[in-house]
């Protein structure tokens, strides 16, 4: 399985954006796919999470801002971004746990840069 992220650039404070990964590869259920980001000197965090291609969770810090979709005829996901802050500035990456399998499957990352 691979994962190629895209859609990552420079935007103005509440403006919006749409990260693209798309996915090559087979994926068994269950699985978790996932919208990670992180800064330099932080953390990874997971901003959302989609569970078996149904239920998206998002975290506290981007509830009602973003939406996480997901295209299967295309075999792409999508993080669609709103209301974007300069806090939200950080390399986002798309990531595949496939639960059968036991394994995990990380994208580049796609650079989004806010300014204010």
């Amino acid at each position: 399985v691979q994962l190629q992220a895209s859609g990552g650039g420079l935007v103005q404070a509440g403006g919006s954006l749409r990260l693209s990964c798309a996915v090559s590869g087979t994926i068994s259920t269950p699985n978790v796919m996932s919208w990670y980001r992180q800064t330099p000197g932080e953390q990874r965090e997971a901003v959302a999470q989609m569970v078996n291609g149904g239920s998206v969770s998002y975290g506290d810090s981007v509830q009602g801002r973003l939406i996480f979709s997901r295209d299967v005829a295309k075999n792409t996901l999508y993080l669609q971004m709103n209301s974007l802050k300069p806090e939200d500035t950080a390399v986002y990456y798309c990531v595949v746990n496939d639960l059968r399998m036991l394994k995990n499957y990380w994208g580049q990352g796609t650079l989004v840069t806010v300014s204010s």
